[in-house]
């Protein structure tokens, strides 16, 4: 293919599946854009970032800085949700690669006059852009350049600064090469930054025995608002199914009282767009919904595309089920694990856009009926990747606040594979990371690879599906090093109460699950129990909300400690106006110590300058002057979280 560009860009980054995907943000955050970016022979290259947002008809544009070995960097703010377009353009500049000629002939000791008569052309062109006192020194070199009297004033002129930064501002593009359109996606902030406390709400009453209701919950939303979280959520709401309903510890024979899995969505009573009676009515939940935005919380619904024997849609929409020779249907498997009670969509069916449709319009039914602006996706490697690309951008049109978390406890490459189709956040394998070595391999990896730029994590130390070993019978500093670890590792952080703060982990012999499991009975709890727990969860929570620096995930750096029972690292904010130090043990026994090693480079300080270092946790405050600094932990409280001051 001819083309007489004099340019070649690649390896731009960020650029995800060769721009298929899109890059996440949320709003005033940058865009840090890198690209090889070079040109034949030896003139001047010049490169800039053009981007917009998708309503916005004028593009914006910021220059590119060269650093070293034609290697280019430049960045641009995203102020607003939705899609931004950006471009990289590279370009032969004529003015400044005239300029930069002329000056070495000049240098050489040769005489330009007609290269000053050849500058004279790039001026004049300059004049169309150029502001009122622009074109007035504009005009005034132009005589210059012709007047042989003033050739001297001419050869100032021309190696002056403020003829560079002239044909700087207004380049002249000659030839110039764009690379193919990249995009990003802004979120609001919530996306990047959010503490989630998950219950169910049928085990809210305060009676034992009695099925909790909507009106519960809002009696438990001060104590959910006052230890810190901003979202709340619930297991489904709806209908449970009565054909093959599971009993108590996942049993396939439910006798009368049993309350079955909320999982197993449907009944006569009504299915994806009701709620279960017990709990109370729509408008309970609306209640519900209104109270916690009062408080600052949000609340998060669970998203289960799944069905009871007896959900509606089995009569209604039976071509949405796959059924087999014998008029029955496979019920959902997961090997080892079965699941009687569900019957898992077809999505294969010939039906698949009427099916598309009718699950779109439920998802749109709690945010428009509702206000719901949060989704927890139940198992959604479970369904076709491009309809969750699909779901998410048609909601996303009109709902531009809505954010999606993805229960995808699966192979790394399904879960980037559904971050990049559009999952606003996930859940990770933190669950299951535990020392040092495992910890910061996995945080290395998702905050250096080009994962940053799409997969936000979210870090659970439990779930109602993962009550993991290392906490089955643990201790009160186990549990505190488990959620310091989430809560300042990531921005974004999970748990599931009261099971986890009351430390209640009885399993099932060999396996990572509860033993009497909330999933399947109800369970009573003294929401009114404080202890040391509640206490230090409810202070790092609001840490997390006063220091900006634990606000993102990305700008952290591993500290050396020769201990490995203590991981250490540093995180900071964006402008580095607010910076941490972390210092956890991982040791929930005993007492273990070391030397911390200061990240002098990064703080921007030589060895021997003093800093200030302040326990957010204790209140302490501790003067340093070296760049190895001792500390020591004990279970009783596990971790520092120091606030730096320079």
């Amino acid at each position: 293919m001819l083309n007489q560009e004099r340019v070649i860009i690649e390896n731009v980054s960020p650029e995800i599946n060769n721009g298929t995907f899109f890059i996440k943000r949320v709003v005033n955050e940058k865009v840090n854009v890198t690209a090889d970016i070079i040109g034949d022979g030896h003139d001047i290259v010049q490169a800039s970032i053009k981007y917009k947002h998708k309503s916005e008809r004028n593009w914006s544009e910021t220059r590119m800085q060269s650093l070293e070995n034609d290697f280019w960097e430049g960045e641009f703010v995203v102020e607003k949700q939705g899609y931004y377009i950006y471009q990289v353009q590279g370009w032969i500049d004529y003015a400044l690669n005239w300029r930069h000629g002329t000056i070495r002939k000049i240098d050489d000791g040769q005489y330009v006059k007609s290269e000053l008569l050849e500058g004279r052309e790039y001026l004049q062109a300059l004049s169309k852009n150029a502001s009122k006192d622009e074109k007035a020194y504009i005009n005034e070199l132009l005589e210059i350049f012709k007047d042989e009297k003033q050739y001297e004033t001419a050869v100032a002129e021309t190696k002056s600064d403020k003829l560079y930064q002239l044909f700087y501002k207004y380049p002249s593009k000659g030839l110039m090469a764009t690379y193919q359109d990249l995009h990003v996606y802004v979120d609001r902030k919530k996306a990047r930054f959010s503490t989630w406390y998950e219950f169910f709400p049928r085990s809210a009453s305060d009676k034992e025995g009695k099925h909790g209701t909507f009106k519960d919950c809002e009696r438990l939303l001060p104590r959910i608002a006052e230890m810190g979280f901003d979202v709340l959520y619930f297991p489904p709401i709806h209908p449970i199914g009565k054909i093959n309903r599971k009993g108590k510890n996942n049993t396939t024979k439910a006798y009368e009282g049993d309350v079955g899995s909320p999982w197993g969505i449907g009944s006569v009573d009504g299915g994806h767009t009701s709620v279960h009676k017990e709990l109370g009515s729509l408008e309970d939940f609306k209640s519900l919904v209104k109270k916690a935005k009062d408080l600052d919380l949000e609340i998060a619904m669970d998203f289960a595309l799944q069905a009871a024997p007896d959900h509606p849609w089995v009569k209604e929409f039976p071509e949405f089920f796959k059924w087999r020779p014998d008029g029955t249907v496979q019920y959902a498997e997961n090997p080892p694990k079965k699941y009687q009670d569900i019957q898992p969509i077809y999505f294969d069916t010939s039906a698949w856009k009427k099916m598309w449709k009718e699950l779109l319009d439920t998802a749109l039914f709690w945010v428009e009926e509702c206000g719901i602006n949060i989704y927890r996706v139940d198992n959604p490697h479970t369904k076709p990747f491009h309809f969750w690309g699909w779901l998410i951008e048609e909601i996303k049109k009109k709902h531009p606040d809505v954010l999606f978390l993805s229960e995808a406890f699966t192979k790394p490459k399904v879960m980037q594979q559904l971050a990049k189709q559009g999952f606003t956040q996930s859940y990770t394998y933190f669950t299951w990371r535990t020392n040092k070595h495992e910890l910061i391999e996995y945080v290395t990896e998702l905050t250096t690879t080009d994962q940053k730029e799409y997969f936000r994590p979210n870090f659970w130390p439990n779930t109602p599906d993962i009550n993991p070993y290392h906490l089955q019978g643990a201790n009160e500093a186990m549990h505190l090093i488990r959620y310091a670890l989430a809560g300042t590792l990531s921005s974004n952080v999970g748990v599931y109460g009261p099971v986890f703060e009351q430390m209640v982990s009885d399993a099932i012999p060999g396996k990572e699950e509860y033993l009497d499991s909330e999933k399947y009975q109800l369970r009573h709890w003294d929401w009114n129990k404080k202890n040391k727990l509640t206490t230090i969860m409810g202070s790092l929570n609001h840490i997390r909300k006063e220091n900006s620096a634990l606000q993102q995930t990305n700008n952290i750096r591993f500290c050396h400690i020769e201990n490995d029972q203590i991981i250490a690292f540093y995180k900071y904010d964006k402008d580095r106006t607010n910076e941490v130090l972390i210092v956890i043990s991982l040791d929930p026994y005993y007492s273990q110590k070391g030397h911390v090693q200061l990240p002098l480079h990064e703080l921007g300080i030589d060895a021997g300058h003093p800093i200030q270092v302040h326990d957010l946790i204790t209140k302490s405050s501790y003067h340093w002057h070296d760049e190895w600094n001792f500390v020591e932990l004990h279970p009783a409280l596990p971790f520092h979280i120091f606030k730096i001051t320079k």
